[in-house]
């Protein structure tokens, strides 16, 4: 292993070490905070280890700084040998980056349900990737009573949504006087809405009041989050060895996301796939694709 990348790989191991305690910690002061922050950086401590183990470099020429997260991303997902990552583990890994990116820069409230489901889904693929890259077992640098942060998954997307809708409903019904908190459960299922179309810029105020015009309209869920209600999970094992790993149900249609839209990494524009999209990635720089990533 180079040398580099083993020092940014331990880094990275020590994030999600970190992120797995503060989940299981038996108080709540911070605690969701916490897990979002630490696992989002053991995400991009780990694909930067990535890149220089496969050969490619995280410093643009006569910069100061290494490549941000979406660059990172972008190399993971479509530089020729580069490449390790697909479509699917690509938007898990932006979801929790845009989940960070609201509990650390306003407000976030997410349902511990939410919360157990991006953490399990991002320790499986931070093990993936792991064995991927380095074919190295997690186990090797964790202890074994640490991997699991709940020992009963939730088994069906749908029935998770659903539960979350129905508490959103309660908050907004008239008389209840709970928007800010309303908008702010909101916030993580838009989130996971906006990256499955390929943006990843912050939902605002103004979008998160149309989605509660619609709910006091009497809108289901599935038309209020269409890319959400594509989603399922897949989950393997139990306790010790669980797994969770988000995909796209075959049959569904994708969002389609307009070339230039602000915020957007990867724009999804046809169907050649298990994942059903075929992704354009774009610089920040510039709104027009720079690369095909196909999978």
């Amino acid at each position: 292993m180079k040398r580099e990348a083993r020092i940014l790989l331990g880094k990275s191991l020590d994030s999600i070490l970190l992120s797995v305690e503060h989940f299981n910690r038996p108080w709540n002061r911070g605690r969701e905070e916490s897990v979002l922050i630490l696992l989002d950086r053991g995400f991009e401590l780990l694909l930067k280890a990535c890149i220089l183990e496969r050969g490619g470099k995280i410093r643009e020429k006569r910069a100061k700084q290494t490549i941000g997260f979406d660059a990172c991303v972008r190399k993971c997902l479509s530089s020729g040998e580069i490449k390790f990552l697909t479509n699917e583990q690509a938007v898990t890994v932006q979801m929790i980056n845009s989940l960070r990116d609201a509990a650390q820069h306003y407000i976030l409230e997410i349902s511990e349900e939410q919360l157990y489901l991006h953490t399990q889904a991002g320790l499986t693929l931070f093990r993936d990737l792991l064995m991927n890259v380095f074919t190295v077992d997690l186990h090797e640098y964790l202890p074994h009573r640490v991997m699991p942060i709940s020992s009963s998954p939730p088994r069906d997307l749908r029935i998770l949504i659903e539960t979350e809708f129905e508490d959103i409903k309660r908050l907004v019904a008239p008389g209840s006087r709970q928007r800010l908190h309303a908008m702010a459960r909101l916030r993580a299922i838009q989130i996971m809405e906006d990256s499955l179309g390929g943006s990843r810029s912050q939902p605002g105020d103004a979008e998160l009041k149309r989605v509660i015009r619609g709910i006091r309209e009497g809108l289901p869920w599935q038309k209020l989050f269409p890319g959400v209600a594509t989603l399922r999970l897949e989950t393997k094992g139990t306790g010790l060895t669980v797994s969770i790993r988000l995909t796209k149900a075959k049959g569904d249609p994708v969002t389609l996301v307009p070339e230039g839209t602000p915020g957007a990494t990867v724009v999804a524009v046809k169907r050649v796939n298990e994942l059903g999209v075929l992704l354009y990635v774009a610089t920040s720089d510039s709104p027009e694709p720079v690369h095909r990533a196909h999978h």
